[in-house]
């Protein structure tokens, strides 16, 4: 087993093995006084959405790389973190909805940082359409939507600030305290050290459905 190999296995079993572990770690937490007992899906929803907005960036530079270099490396990144996005993004819609019904008393509301986060899902689940229908050179505007989707990023994550929502300010997670804090960076890491691992995985076959393409045209031609 070659040396990549080896450490997507260790990523992927590190990974599987916090994520495990997380609700015993998340137990040592105190509960919170207004919430209690759902308020936990705060240490889970918010790591799936720092790695959705993580996979937005990768995605949104990777697509800038390739218009400018048409980098077929660069293409491969970007499809496997658009994947990402998509996945991380239906875990963060799915968990939020869960945590607002008991915080706010409603599943959903269109307020500034739900809807945009809302819009950057489906801006990355228009990116995987245009690269599965868009048919010759779909690459090229699929780039072009990725980068759209990494500029959303900065507008989610400021919205609370600039605008009156119901979620809490940005400066609520550095202001907690570290009975809450380190649940909250454990869980983030793992689905960090996740995030990796699938985009590796992803990558490669990425790169070998290109080869596998270029194969079929050699013998067609």
């Amino acid at each position: 087993m070659k040396l990549g190999d080896r450490l997507i296995v260790v990523l992927l079993a590190v990974s599987g093995l916090m994520l495990t572990a997380s609700p015993y770690v998340i137990d040592t937490a105190p509960y919170e006084a207004t919430m209690g007992l759902v308020q936990r899906i705060f240490y889970y929803h918010f790591p799936m959405a720092m790695t959705m907005m993580l996979s937005a960036i990768v995605c949104g530079a990777a697509s800038a790389w390739f218009l400018f270099r048409r980098s077929e490396r660069a293409d491969h990144i970007a499809v496997a973190a658009a994947e990402m996005a998509v996945v991380f993004g239906v875990l963060t819609l799915i968990t939020g909805p869960l945590w607002a019904r008991k915080s706010w008393g409603v599943w959903w509301v269109w307020d500034a940082r739900i809807t945009s986060t809302f819009i950057m899902w489906l801006v990355f689940g228009s990116y995987l359409l245009l690269r599965r229908f868009g048919g010759a050179g779909s690459e090229v505007l699929a780039a072009a939507v990725g980068f759209f989707g990494m500029v959303l990023v900065p507008f989610i994550y400021y919205s609370v600030n600039l605008w009156k929502t119901l979620h809490p300010s940005n400066s609520v997670v550095p202001s907690l305290p570290t009975s809450m804090g380190i649940p909250l960076y454990y869980c983030w890491a793992a689905f960090t050290l996740l995030f990796v691992a699938l985009m590796s995985v992803r990558i490669r076959l990425e790169r070998s459905r290109g080869w596998l393409e270029r194969a079929y045209r050699a013998v067609e031609d």
